[in-house]
């Protein structure tokens, strides 16, 4: 006679859970900071026990840099989506803008993620996953855009604030619904056209 013993460890991973797990912490990180999030707290809104939670995760850490790194590569894949290191540095920078717009859109509580975590010691492994791939792109398409004499010869830091800073500063006007002077704001194809040409302006030859 066999006695079948099971516990919480032993089940198999659900793929469905596990997905409510990631969106239920982000979306507590997101209402309530690192400060505010608990694993109990999660298992309370993901409808599972802790236990379960601990099937795919080691502890709270695991799950949080796990879970920035996966929203940051999702991230980073759309980015470079239709996207060449070979392309002219205006339809590159142009396709980078907009799919980090459209990211944006359809995402919002995982960008709000990504800024939260942006500002924490958690976000240093983010970096190190990333880092390698990131540059592997855009470095030979800055390099190659001086080449071509499409960009100023800048430090990668340099580029980066005055490339994407301003999208990013809108997206957070967007988000809001206003800005520090309008109480209403919207950023429309149109505006975000229009702000990316004085960009380019400012980064070319």
């Amino acid at each position: 006679m066999f006695i079948y013993i099971c516990n919480e460890n032993m089940r198999p991973r659900d793929e469905n859970k596990e997905q409510l797990i990631r969106q239920k912490a982000i979306e507590i990180i997101v209402a309530h900071g690192i400060d505010g999030f608990s694993v109990h707290k999660l298992a309370k809104a993901a409808g599972v026990s802790p236990a379960t939670i601990y099937i795919y995760y080691k502890d709270k850490d695991d799950l949080i840099i796990r879970l920035c790194i996966d929203v940051a590569g999702k991230m980073m894949d759309f980015s470079f989506k239709d996207f060449s290191p070979e392309m002219d540095f205006a339809d590159g920078l142009k396709i980078q803008w907009t799919n980090r717009m459209d990211y944006f859109v359809k995402f919002p509580a995982e960008m709000e993620f990504i800024e939260i975590m942006r500002y924490t010691h958690y976000y240093q492994e983010v970096s190190k996953a990333l880092t390698t791939n990131f540059g592997a792109i855009l470095g030979p398409f800055m390099e190659n855009s001086i080449k071509k004499k499409q960009l100023i010869p800048l430090p990668f830091e340099v580029y980066w604030s005055i490339a994407f800073a301003p999208l990013y500063q809108l997206v957070k006007y967007h988000h809001q619904g206003n800005s520090y002077v309008n109480n209403k704001f919207e950023l429309t194809e149109a505006l975000l056209m229009q702000t990316l040409q004085l960009v380019l302006k400012a980064l070319k030859p």
